[in-house]
């Protein structure tokens, strides 16, 4: 089989048939079978538990699948290790970029085959090696430089030029936007968009409905570990039906809003800053209320938690909890 594998890095369609993941307790996946065609980008989507992720951690060789096999063009596959995946042509890019922020961009583009002189590292070899990776892709980033140094987004350009160096046919994205910035998304979009391009097997798992409508070619739904549909076509699709394939119900059924009489403010914060904040932040949250706070990483979420809970102090602002101050 390994053979077999040093063999296909490059392929046809992407092709899962009857795949089956048991946990103890949990059945995870179910008998699913569909098929990624070379040169789009085939969405996955469901809800939380859907079995997305599972089913990516087996294309990656992380999990063993009970049931079922891979297929990338006319080779089958159940790989045991991510050594097979990788060899087989598959790069699974995941939230947790799986980087060494002390290591150089290069030695993390390289690592496991370093060019080497007389036993030594070949230092320059390495970095002219690294630069032709990155060409094209992320031109700004020195090889040289330490990777925690970089951005989250660049972080991920540098993944993405790592599964480039394996001449990766197949590349799944596993919620790759979910901490970067609109500028950001905007440069993997169209890094994507020129990988499906290349022919390669594009898959992409996101809960952003938008991004699945500005970059993807077709959308296979799961729902509790079980294939539901696979749309073909883009236009076969809008919002509205999306979510009532993922969630089995028509969504005027999902949104049931009823208004709550509140009984006045519980905690009032005006003009609160401390270390983290950029700017002076004021809300009030009722009694009964549930209140949402969103941001990027960095944005200072936790930052103003951690003030809320006295684990670090303010500069100014004040607090009040059912209208007595807090210091």
């Amino acid at each position: 089989m390994q053979q077999a594998i040093e063999q296909t890095a490059t392929g046809g369609a992407l092709r899962f048939n009857g795949i089956g993941k048991v946990f103890p307790g949990v059945k995870a996946l179910s008998d699913i079978s569909f098929e990624a065609r070379p040169g789009s980008v085939h969405a996955l989507m469901g809800e939380n538990g859907a079995g997305k992720s599972t089913l990516l951690k087996i294309l990656g060789g992380s999990y063993q699948p009970n049931s079922g096999t891979l297929q990338i063009g006319e080779h089958s596959y159940q790989f045991k290790s991510t050594a097979e995946s990788i060899a087989a042509g598959v790069a699974v890019i995941h939230q947790e970029l799986h980087l060494v922020p002390e290591m150089t961009v290069a030695e993390n583009l390289l690592l496991g085959h370093m060019p080497n002189r007389f036993g030594l590292i070949n230092r320059g070899a390495m970095y002219r090696r690294a630069g032709e990776l990155l060409k094209g892709l992320a031109d700004e980033i020195d090889p040289r430089t330490r990777l925690g140094d970089l951005s989250l987004g660049q972080r991920q350009l540098v993944e993405i030029a790592k599964a480039m160096s394996r001449n990766a046919h197949v590349i799944a994205f596993d919620e790759p936007t979910s901490s970067l910035s609109a500028r950001e998304i905007d440069r993997l979009m169209a890094i994507i968009v020129r990988l499906r391009d290349e022919g390669r097997v594009i898959l992409y798992v996101s809960h952003r409905m938008e991004e699945i409508f500005r970059v993807c070619d077709a959308v296979t739904v799961f729902k509790d570990g079980r294939f539901v549909k696979t749309f073909e076509q883009m236009a076969d699709l809008d919002h509205d039906r999306l979510v009532t394939c993922m969630v089995g119900r028509d969504i005027q059924d999902i949104y049931n809003y009823r208004p709550r009489q509140h009984q006045g403010p519980s905690l009032r914060v005006t003009g609160l800053l401390g270390p983290g904040l950029q700017e002076p932040v004021s809300f009030t949250v009722q009694k009964g209320e549930v209140l949402g706070f969103f941001g990027l990483v960095g944005a200072g979420r936790t930052e103003l938690f951690r003030i809320l809970s006295g684990l670090t102090r303010s500069t100014a602002g004040s607090l009040q909890l059912d209208g007595q101050p807090l210091t």
